[in-house]
C-alpha cells in the first residue's frame, strides 16, 4: 500500500522508509515560527529547560513574527514584543520581523509564504493553530504548543503521531464567478462538523484544485483546524513551484501522494454545484447558504485576517463595493504590509482598491491580526456589546472578535461586501450576475 503526501513527508523527515497512521516518529523540523502571544512563554520554557545561555538549534530555521496584539497601548502586549526583540538580538536571529521597523510584516501565516518559508516537502511548525495554512504549499504544517516549540528551539526535533488522511476531491475545471474558497471550506466544515477531522490530515485534490490560485488554496488549508484537522495539504503543482521560486532560491523537493495510498475517507464536490455559504453564530460548522439567510440584519462588516485579508480577497470585495454606498460600518484590514501596499497599486475598473474602499467610507487598518482575535480594548475594529458582524475571519465563537455578546457570521469577501451594501446578509450573486 502506498503513502499519502503527509505520510511521505513525515517518513522523509524521520529517516523511515515508510510510516503508518497512528505510528509516532521523531521528525526533523525545517521551520519553526512563533509570534508575540506564544513566543515569550516558549522562550521562557526554552531557557528553563536548556539553560539561560542556550542557543537555538538553528537560527536560520527560526522565524519570529509579532502580529497579534501590535498596535496597542496595552503594556502587557508591548512587553511581549520587548521580550521577542531582546531574544532575537541575543540569539542573533536573522528572521525577526520587528514592529515599527521597515522589516515589519503583519500576520504570520501570510508573511511566511511571502518571505519564502513555505516550501514543498518540508515540515513547518508554528505556535498558532492556523499554521496549517502553509499546507497549501505541499508541506506538513501544523500548530503546536509552547512546550513543543521550546523543545524544537533546543533540539530541532519533535515527536509526532502520524495522522490518518481524509481526501477532498473537487471536480470541475474552473471556479464559478460567484464562488470563493471560503465558501468551499465553510461547506466542508458544515458537512463534517468542527470535530469531523480531529487529528487527521485534510488533503485537497482533484482537477478543481488546478483552477484555484495559491491564495485560494491557503484559504482552504487555513481553516482545516476549524474541523479539528491536524494539518491541511494540497499537492504542489506548477503554480506552487512558481510562487515559491519567486520568493526564495532555497532548494526543495516536492512530494506527492501515491495513487494506491490508503485514505480514511473521501469526499467529492462539484465546483459548479457549490453556492455562497455563511457560518452562523457561534460555530464555523453552523452552516447555511447566503440565500437562506437573506435579510438577516447586521451592524458591521469586517474584511481581513489570515483567512480573508489577502490581496485577492480585497480585489473580490472591491469588485462589488466599487461605486456603491455602504449601509454597514466596514473595516478593511490587510494581512501584511505587502498587501497594504497592494491596496494602492492593484486596480479594479481602473481605480485602486484603496480609492474604492475610501470612497465607500471604509475604515482601513494596519497590517495585523487586529479584531480577528479581539485583543486589548484599543484593538482596531474590536467588536462591542451586541453587534452583529459579518466577517471574512475564521472563528465565530462568543468573544472571538471582542464582545462575548456579539454575533459573528463568517462568509467570503464577496458575501461580506454585498452585505455591507444592503445592511443585511446578502447572496453576492445579486451583485455579480
Amino acid at each position: 500500500m502506498g503513502m499519502t503526501l503527509t505520510e511521505k513527508i513525515l517518513a522523509n523527515h524521520s529517516g523511515a522508509s515508510s510510516v503508518e497512521p497512528g505510528e509516532s516518529v521523531w521528525v526533523d523540523v525545517d521551520v519553526l515560527m512563533t509570534h508575540d502571544v506564544c513566543g515569550p512563554p516558549s522562550i521562557s520554557i526554552f531557557r528553563n529547560e536548556f539553560g539561560e545561555d542556550a542557543r537555538v538549534w538553528d537560527k536560520e530555521k527560526l522565524v519570529i513574527i509579532p502580529d497579534h496584539y501590535i498596535f496597542t497601548e496595552d503594556k502587557y502586549a508591548n512587553r511581549n514584543v520587548d521580550i521577542l526583540r531582546a531574544f532575537a538580538a541575543d540569539q542573533d536571529l536573522p528572521y525577526y520581523y520587528d514592529v515599527g521597523s521597515d522589516n515589519y510584516k503583519g500576520v504570520c501565516h501570510i508573511a511566511l509564504p511571502e518571505e519564502g518559508f513555505t516550501r514543498p516537502g518540508e515540515v513547518l511548525f508554528g505556535t498558532d493553530s492556523h499554521t496549517c495554512t502553509a499546507g497549501a504549499f505541499g508541506q506538513f504544517a501544523t500548530g503546536i504548543g509552547n512546550t513543543d516549540a521550546a523543545f524544537i528551539m533546543g533540539t530541532g526535533k519533535l515527536w509526532v503521531k502520524v495522522p490518518e488522511t481524509m481526501r477532498f476531491v473537487f471536480e470541475g475545471t474552473e471556479m464559478p464567478d460567484y464562488l470563493m474558497a471560503k465558501d468551499i471550506i465553510l461547506q466542508i466544515i458544515g458537512d463534517i462538523g468542527v470535530d469531523g477531522a480531529t487529528y487527521r490530515t485534510m488533503e485537497f485534490g482533484g482537477e478543481g484544485i488546478s483552477a484555484m490560485t495559491m491564495e485560494d488554496r491557503m484559504t482552504l488549508t487555513n481553516m482545516v483546524i476549524e474541523a479539528g484537522g491536524k494539518n491541511g495539504v494540497v499537492e504542489p503543482d506548477e503554480k506552487t513551484e512558481a510562487y515559491v521560486k519567486e520568493r526564495t532560491d532555497k532548494p526543495f523537493e516536492p512530494v506527492y501522494s501515491d495513487k494506491d495510498a490508503d485514505y480514511h475517507s473521501e469526499y467529492t464536490y462539484q465546483l459548479d454545484k457549490l453556492v455562497p455559504m455563511v457560518a452562523k453564530p457561534h460555530s464555523p460548522d453552523n452552516k447555511a447558504t447566503a440565500e437562506e439567510l437573506e435579510g438577516t440584519e447586521l451592524d458591521r462588516a469586517y474584511i481581513g485576517s489570515c483567512t480573508g485579508g489577502k490581496l485577492s480577497d480585497f480585489v473580490a470585495a472591491a469588485k462589488i463595493i466599487d461605486g456603491q454606498e455602504l449601509k454597514l460600518e466596514t473595516f478593511i484590514v490587510p494581512a501584511t504590509t505587502e498587501i497594504k501596499k497592494g491596496l494602492k497599486t492593484e486596480k479594479v475598473n481602473g481605480k485602486t482598491l484603496q480609492d474604492i474602499f475610501e470612497s465607500a467610507g471604509c475604515h482601513i487598518g494596519n497590517a495585523s491580526c487586529a479584531a480577528c482575535l479581539g485583543g486589548p480594548s484599543d484593538t482596531f475594529g474590536r467588536l462591542n456589546n451586541e453587534e452583529r458582524c459579518i466577517s471574512t475571519t475564521n472563528r465565530n465563537y462568543p468573544g472571538r472578535m471582542g464582545s462575548k455578546q456579539a454575533q459573528v457570521y463568517l462568509a467570503s469577501p464577496y458575501t461580506v461586501a454585498a452585505s455591507a451594501i444592503t445592511g443585511t446578509i446578502t447572496d453576492p450573486r445579486a451583485f455579480i450576475n
